[in-house]
């Protein structure tokens, strides 16, 4: 039986907003970002689908556009984010994309933040797509890398190994440093901001998971 949306939404949002709220958060930002942040600037932010929601929960209220599938999974998703101050663009990189690539550039374009996941929604496991990339150059919004990692968590048997942290355990998130992607790069330029933001991104990643002594 499916249960309907709105429903889902209010019972998951208080429900995992119950356990995320016993976490302690440690969370580092770096001076460029801040500046950023200040600034008002709209941002790109670049997360792996496996630590989606420890830095969702922390980054609620900020009204960050988020892409999420238009499947009826992707539809609780959205009803328990919304309720967090995100904003959800319907569409993923399998259904939908178009749609979901206009949306995430309208808003840029409108000067809100975004949240990008460049493995998912299927994977592969923490592998970066040039999506991303040719959405900064089309918007000129600086790419963020960001990365948490938590003490003690569960950790999903889904291609992602989606992590859940556990009750009073503590989350370390960083940003990495902001980036553009100008609009004169080319595609062979693209393919290696992909795979070096991924490096990047990787590094960031493991240098949180090795600073809490996260194994995954």
């Amino acid at each position: 039986m499916k249960l309907p949306p709105r429903l889902v939404g209010a019972v998951g949002s208080v429900a995992v907003g119950s356990l995320l709220g016993t976490v302690r958060w440690d969370s580092e930002e770096n001076a460029e970002l801040r500046a950023l942040r200040e600034a008002g600037e709209p941002l790109i932010y670049v997360l792996w689908h496996g630590r989606l929601l420890p830095l969702t929960y922390y980054n609620r209220g900020r009204a960050i556009h988020t892409l999420i599938s238009r499947n009826v999974d992707g539809e609780y998703i959205a009803r328990v984010v919304e309720r967090w101050g995100y904003h959800a663009i319907r569409g993923s990189s399998s259904r939908g994309a178009s749609a979901g690539t206009r949306g995430l550039l309208r808003a840029l374009r409108g000067g809100n933040s975004v949240a990008v996941t460049p493995d998912g929604p299927r994977g592969p496991r923490e592998v970066m797509k040039a999506g991303v990339i040719f959405l900064a150059r089309a918007s000129g919004a600086p790419l963020v890398p960001a990365a948490a990692a938590p003490t003690a968590a569960w950790t999903f048997g889904s291609w992602d190994r989606f992590v859940v942290p556990k009750p009073f355990s503590r989350v370390r998130i960083r940003y990495g440093t902001p980036r553009r992607i100008p609009r004169e790069v080319n595609e062979s330029g693209v393919t290696e901001a992909a795979s070096e933001l991924g490096r990047e991104l990787n590094a960031l990643t493991a240098a949180v998971d090795r600073e809490v002594g996260w194994d995954g």
